[in-house]
């Protein structure tokens, strides 16, 4: 009942599906609950992605939807749920990066000679994590409350609990920018510093000796947060994404982005995502390339030969046998065909810009949702084999639109000439778009 046309179907018939079932048999045993299978979940998690669904809206729309049924494998419809929402995050959990790496290379390989290009453009963004704004006095209050919740966890009574002292410091924090405030606000952050310290103490010393190292790692932490400095390096920015930090990319609707940043490798011609890279650290553009052309190198027969990059990675001319290629001043010797040459392939340098828009903005990677740094590897590969699929089946319709229109003019050329008349209109426009 299903077209057999839709690029979905096509795309679920195109996948080699049964390599997914042999790599990922090793993260499964024999014993226990039966699990679901490999091809639901993998589907699921493409689906999500594809569509930039939530891992509860992927769930519900695989039930309303038979296309996406299919897509995963069902041969009827289930009117049921395919599987709990927290199912996709155990899921993803036990396949880690080594498994989505697979997925991402499924993506690639579907493009054939496409992705084997010698060119290729490379560039950074930010993959923002889901944190609020930092501030010291967030911080600060967030670190109080669990403080509290230990102390209720573990039946201590605190000396005392300053709640309501917190209330009036964080109404003094909410006009820290006004300029009759601010001296009341560096006071009330002072002041708040101050109490986590105090509580720390506090409940250290009603502590048993097992307790007090049950909970030391997380004092620690509340120790570092409340001592550092607005310019000092290495700064926490959330307790429960420790691994973050700021990024400066000179946009002047968002100053700052809290996240990790990412590398994005695309052919020239084609704009495959043929490489994708996170990087732990906020290092300098040319300091990225190496990790960025190595895994695009995995995930191609022949070495990459030249990469484009912008202005942002000069320093490099040279990077594991791959050209690095920035815009610079037209040099005297050149002749004006190698002007030329160097100006189109810096003006196609900028295809990857609108990439990077609808990696963000239509393959959730705008927001990354997922704990740890593990989480932003994951994200940052599941989009991007997400948007090589996405091209895979706009390429599927335009072939399949350009085979209709050929079929319609060999049928309109074999029609008598009298015939043809009534449908001239018709014919003319199919020649035109042909």
């Amino acid at each position: 009942m299903l077209d057999s046309n839709d690029p979905l179907v096509a795309l679920a018939d195109t996948i080699n599906w049964g390599q997914f079932d042999d790599s990922f048999k090793k993260y499964y045993s024999n014993y226990g609950r039966p699990t679901k299978p490999i091809r639901l979940m993998i589907g699921l998690l493409i689906l999500k992605q594809l569509e930039n669904l939530s891992d509860e809206n992927a769930v519900l729309q695989w039930k309303r939807n038979p296309y996406y049924q299919y897509f995963c494998g069902m041969t009827e419809y289930q009117p049921a749920l395919p599987c709990d929402p927290t199912d996709l995050v155990y899921f993803r959990k036990r396949i880690g990066t080594e498994g989505v790496e697979k997925i991402f290379a499924m993506s690639v390989a579907l493009h054939g000679k496409d992705a084997q290009e010698k060119q290729v453009i490379i560039d950074t963004t930010v993959q923002e994590k889901n944190v609020t704004y930092p501030t010291d006095g967030k911080l600060a209050i967030k670190m109080i409350h669990h403080v509290h919740r230990i102390a209720k966890e573990e039946k201590i009574q605190l000396r005392r609990t300053y709640v309501k002292e917190i209330k009036g410091h964080r109404i003094s924090l909410r006009f820290f920018r006004h300029p009759k405030k601010i001296k009341k606000a560096r006071a009330a952050m002072k002041r708040l510093k101050t109490i986590t310290r105090v509580l720390i103490r506090d409940i250290s010393r009603k502590l048993d000796e097992k307790q007090v190292e049950k909970y030391q790692e997380t004092f620690d932490l509340f120790l570092k947060v409340s001592d550092q400095k607005q310019k000092d390096s290495n700064k926490i920015y959330s307790l429960h994404e420790q691994h973050i930090y700021v990024i400066a990319k000179g946009k002047d609707h968002k100053k700052y982005e809290y996240g990790t940043k990412a590398s994005l490798v695309t052919t020239m011609k084609s704009n495959v995502i043929i490489g994708v890279s996170a990087h732990e650290k906020n290092e300098h553009d040319s300091k990225t390339l190496k990790a960025a052309l190595a895994h695009a190198n995995k995930h191609r027969t022949k070495p990459i030969v030249e990469a484009i990059c912008d202005r942002g990675y000069r320093g490099k001319k040279e990077v594991e046998g791959t050209v690095i290629c920035i815009p610079d001043t037209p040099k005297k010797r050149d002749t004006k065909y190698q002007k030329e040459q160097k100006r189109k392939k810096f003006r196609r340098r900028d295809a990857i810009e609108p990439i990077i828009g609808h990696v963000k903005s239509d393959h959730r990677m705008q927001r990354n949702y997922l704990k740890g740094f593990v989480g932003d590897e994951i994200n940052l590969l599941m989009a991007a084999s997400a948007f090589n699929l996405k091209k895979w089946m706009n390429n599927f319709l335009m072939i399949l639109f350009l085979c209709r229109i050929i079929f319609l003019c060999v049928v309109l050329y074999k029609i008598d000439t009298k015939e043809r008349r009534k449908y001239a209109d018709l014919y003319l426009m199919f020649y035109r778009l042909w």
